[in-house]
């Protein structure tokens, strides 16, 4: 008999951290949050509360355009557009993203079909074999949150920054330098000079979690070299 799948009450991102530092490219704000709301679908435990391997977990998923506006607070009409093009991104995008045992640097598609209904307004996509590793959990190597805690942020920078701390939050500080920073965040050539990019990208990040979440009073401390900036470190209160 196959595992059935428990799925909760409030729909939660389960990421592998390689996944989570990953560069989306072209990806704009309105597909990754698309992105988000499909991988919520997953799951990832059966009835007993036992994590499934990756070729236990469903690859085809729904979204609707309605269940979708509702996670995010978006205007309905505007959902149905974002669903339409991100079936596009969803299938162009190749992920640059490091294997599980950190030893090569893989390109692999994150779905192997995907449509879009125009009548019932709704995508359906098929996540390919080689993603669902990075979607099944594993205690020590993944990330989760609900997906709640980031439908009201107005940036991709803001939600990327807001999942890259949920792998620290119980240290209450994360460092990274600025060329991982340009990558996760897929800059490319944009905001070449450091300043543009700081306003741009992870300054701009930090005030709006702030003004969502005042609680976690995030703060950043630049390191230098010489007088190049090459490494930030966020300093934000801890979750124990």
């Amino acid at each position: 008999m196959t595992n059935q799948i428990l799925k909760s009450q409030s729909p939660k991102v389960y990421k592998h951290k390689f996944l989570n530092t990953a560069s989306f490219g072209s990806f704009h704000h309105s597909d990754y949050q698309v992105f988000l709301d499909l991988i919520s679908k997953i799951g990832g435990v059966d009835q007993k509360g036992k994590y499934l391997q990756p070729e236990q977990l469903q690859r085809v998923h729904v979204l609707t355009a309605k269940e979708h506006a509702t996670k995010f607070n978006l205007d309905v009409n505007n959902s149905y557009r974002y669903l339409k093009k991100s079936c596009d991104k969803l299938m162009e995008k190749i992920l640059r993203i490091d294997s599980l045992d950190g030893k090569k640097i893989l390109k692999i598609n994150v779905c192997s079909s995907a449509e879009y209904d125009k009548e019932k307004g709704q995508i359906t996509i098929k996540f390919t074999d080689d993603i669902m590793p990075y979607l099944a959990q594993v205690r020590e190597k993944f990330m989760l949150y609900n997906i709640k805690e980031i439908s009201n942020f107005g940036s991709l920078y803001t939600t990327r920054l807001y999942e890259l701390l949920q792998e620290y939050k119980t240290t209450g500080w994360m460092e990274k330098t600025v060329e991982e920073l340009r990558k996760i965040f897929s800059v490319g050539e944009k905001h070449k000079m450091y300043s543009t990019f700081k306003r741009k990208t992870f300054a701009h990040a930090c005030k709006e979690i702030n003004y969502i979440y005042p609680n976690i009073a995030l703060a950043f401390e630049e390191k230098k070299e010489g007088r190049k900036v090459v490494a930030i470190k966020f300093i934000f209160n801890s979750v124990k």
